[in-house]
């Protein structure tokens, strides 16, 4: 007999609700939701591969062991023995800080790793901690944290209401939308032209959200810091500017406006590759707007000058009167309140508490920059990481100079993987505990809600049951922190993670939550519980984005702080930027390298998907016809790409569509090392765009990866 369940898809950010159809254990379809009042029925292709994980034949389900045979399963008590044996061995032999604990982004898509992955990293007492923040979203929280006093108060695009939208190094018809959760993003972009609206796209690529928009301007990868002050500059210059409401709590305008004096339209002409006249018109357009958002993603993050670039960013909305008002960059009011919660208790972010061994980095929200992880693994003396916890990532395809990582963890000691697969990184593992996943777990968008463009609630039970013998994500992590609290003054203590499941815990954040009744006069009848939540399968719909301010801010004087001290003094590194060509390389590395994404991909996850990865081959170098010509290369040959750090080989696809003297890799690829048991994408395994990215090129400012401009060189191969 078939039947129903609805839930969101939690394979990327945009939180689409999916209706499964299914017989007992055999699901039959997996459809969009049309009753989900923020999804709309929409979802992309990645949807169907909940179905294609949760019966993939390469899915470890029970616990393996690696052997000089190979792998052999083990029962969960022998796993655990061993793994408590050997992380405290090590540490006992080195310090708490010889474990590393690495976390891939699945995290943050799954309820029970998101809630229980914290106490455990922190029974492992350790401060060798990365995970895929610093090769993302970093600069975007190191501006919340200085300029709103919370690292994770981050500003979402009104997208539904305005009637501007200036998006740079951004493609949320690829990602659904990232750090503005907002499925059905293309029918929400073209209501903003249909509207009457403008949306203008800057990007070194003419993406399919650049080939929707009004305007495209293609800009030099790694400038973008460089446009942004001198759109601020004009404002200023021909004052345009209005803080309207915003004035009354917002400190460091006259220092802001000191700070972009010098970078005048002219000035960064050269720098952009984007004409002067250009950047005043698109100043004046965004200042007049009846309502206008400026959004940065990951092409300005993972550059030298991401944290600069989403200051800039928050300042350009700050001094137009577009932070905190309908249609511009807002703030979220999730029925879990996040922000809230951890504001009560003082725990809205950290910085500069310690710094990595060998290079120096300062901590950011509790961790070191990921970019520094091969050198602390490769590099001998105290404190050299001797063994290593990796939680659902891939930091071999996913860190910058992953040919170093990949060395660094063939040399451990000891390594243990929670993970669901032997991929490229978990094949050094010791010891894989896998944990059920998708479909076979409840579900509660604990972080996306924080970042959606509207304000709703969901949750879903679990579809499927465990196959025998499985355990979820947050038993094993309790059973890890419970062990490793052995012997400490830890041991045997209670919190909320010990004496609750994701879902009681998840009903007690909700009814003390804006939304319920404890606590807080409840803003919606008698309040919402999970009980509520339950009865209505679809989501709630609990309305747009409201005026948050300045109640939400964090900062030492309850106002907004537009000209943080530590920008300030990172200034000068973009003023020698822009007094110099980004393009220009010794040596013939003439070319900056970008990456890309496709909407039927996220992570290495993804490519073991028969539906997700058929059709052409999509791992393909992308470069200009005039770069090409110049290099005497054709159309689908094979071409040779060198780094400073990697050289590869890789088919080139020659296009328009990108800026001459940029080229561009998607990442997640590079299947074919060695071990991997991944079928499907052993058949087209492509390249791996981290084999060629740089460790030590970074964002000195937050430690974040610089993935976007790494300068390569291209030739035939002989």
């Amino acid at each position: 007999m078939t039947s129903q369940h609805f839930r969101s898809c939690n394979l990327c950010e945009a939180m689409c609700g999916i209706v499964v159809e299914y017989d007992q254990n055999t699901i039959l379809s997996i459809k969009g939701d049309k009753d989900d009042p923020f999804s709309r029925g929409h979802i992309c292709p990645k949807a169907t591969a909940l179905q294609d994980i949760y019966e993939d034949p390469d899915r470890l389900k029970h616990p393996v062991r690696r052997t000089a045979d190979g792998w052999e399963e083990i029962s969960w008590e022998e796993a655990f023995d061993d793994v408590e044996h050997n992380l405290k061995r090590i540490q006992e032999a080195y310090g708490s800080d010889s474990v590393g604990v690495y976390l891939g982004n699945p995290n943050v898509h799954n309820l029970g790793s998101i809630l229980y992955t914290g106490p455990f990293v922190r029974s492992l007492r350790t401060r060798n901690r990365f995970s895929a923040s610093s090769v993302d979203q970093y600069p975007h929280h190191f501006a919340a944290y200085f300029m709103f006093g919370h690292q994770l108060l981050l500003p979402i695009p009104d997208i539904d209401r305005t009637r501007f939208m200036l998006i740079l190094g951004a493609n949320p018809l690829a990602s659904n939308g990232s750090l503005m959760t907002a499925p059905d993003v293309e029918n929400r972009l073209k209501a903003i032209q249909k509207r009457g609206g403008k949306v203008i796209v800057v990007d070194p690529r003419r993406t399919r959200t650049a080939q929707l928009a009004d305007q495209h301007h293609f800009i030099r990868p790694g400038s973008d810091a460089l446009l942004l002050a001198a759109l601020i500059h004009t404002i200023f210059a021909e004052g345009l500017d209005n803080l309207g409401r915003l004035a009354d709590f917002t400190d460091g305008v006259e220092q802001l406006r000191e700070i972009v004096a010098p970078f005048t339209p002219e000035t960064v002409t050269a720098p952009t590759g984007i004409p002067a006249e250009d950047i005043i018109q698109l100043a004046r357009n965004f200042a007049a707007a009846e309502s206008a958002v400026c959004y940065g993603r990951v092409g300005v993050s993972t550059q030298e000058f991401g944290g600069l670039c989403n200051w800039l960013i928050n300042a350009l909305n700050i001094i137009t009167g577009n932070l905190d008002c309908p249609g511009g960059a807002m703030f979220t009011l999730p029925a879990v309140d996040v922000v809230g919660f951890t504001s009560l208790i003082g725990s809205t972010g950290s910085y500069g508490r310690w710094k990595s061994r060998v290079r120096g980095l300062p901590e950011f929200m509790g961790e070191l920059p990921v970019a520094v992880l091969g050198e602390e693994l490769t590099t001998p003396g105290e404190g050299q990481i001797k063994a290593m916890v990796t939680i659902a990532g891939n930091p071999v395809l996913s860190t910058p100079n992953g040919a170093q990582v990949d060395e660094g963890l063939a040399g451990l000691e000891y390594m243990v993987a929670i993970d669901i697969y032997i991929n490229e990184t978990t094949r050094h593992a010791n010891i894989i505990l896998p944990p059920t996943t998708g479909l076979e777990t409840e579900h509660y968008d604990l972080v996306f809600h924080v970042l959606a463009v509207r304000n709703t609630t969901k949750y879903a039970g679990a579809l499927m049951p465990p196959s025998d013998g499985a355990m979820h994500d947050w038993q094993i992590l309790q059973e890890l922190r419970q062990r490793m609290q052995k012997g400490t003054r830890f041991e045997g203590r209670q919190d909320f993670f010990s004496r609750f499941s994701p879902s009681q815990l998840i009903d007690l954040a909700v009814r003390y939550g804006p939304y319920g009744n404890w606590g807080t006069p409840a803003m919606i009848g008698e309040g919402i519980r999970l009980r509520d939540l339950k009865d209505n399968p679809h989501g709630i719909d609990l309305g747009p984005l409201v005026p948050v301010l300045p109640q939400r801010l964090t900062t030492d004087n309850g106002k907004i702080n537009l000209a943080p001290q530590i920008f300030r003094e990172d200034v000068a590194r973009l003023i020698v930027q822009m007094e110099e060509s980004r393009t220009a390389s010794a040596n013939g590395f003439d070319l900056a390298l970008i990456g890309r994404r496709h909407v039927r991909s996220n992570n290495s996850w993804m490519h073991n998907s028969e539906r997700l990865t058929k059709g052409k081959n999509r791992c393909t170098l992308l470069i200009h016809s005039d770069d090409a010509a110049a290099r005497n290369l054709t159309d689908g040959e094979t071409v040779v790409v060198q780094s400073r750090v990697g050289c590869l080989e890789v088919e080139v696809e020659i296009t328009d569509n990108i800026m001459p003297g940029v080229v561009s890799l998607p990442h997640g690829y590079g299947h074919d090392r060695d071990g991997v048991q991944l079928t499907v994408a052993r058949q087209k395994p492509g390249v791996s765009i981290n084999d060629l990215t740089d460790d030590q090129k970074i964002d000195v400012l937050t430690g974040n990866a610089a993935f976007s401009g790494v300068m390569v060189k291209v030739s035939t191969k002989n």
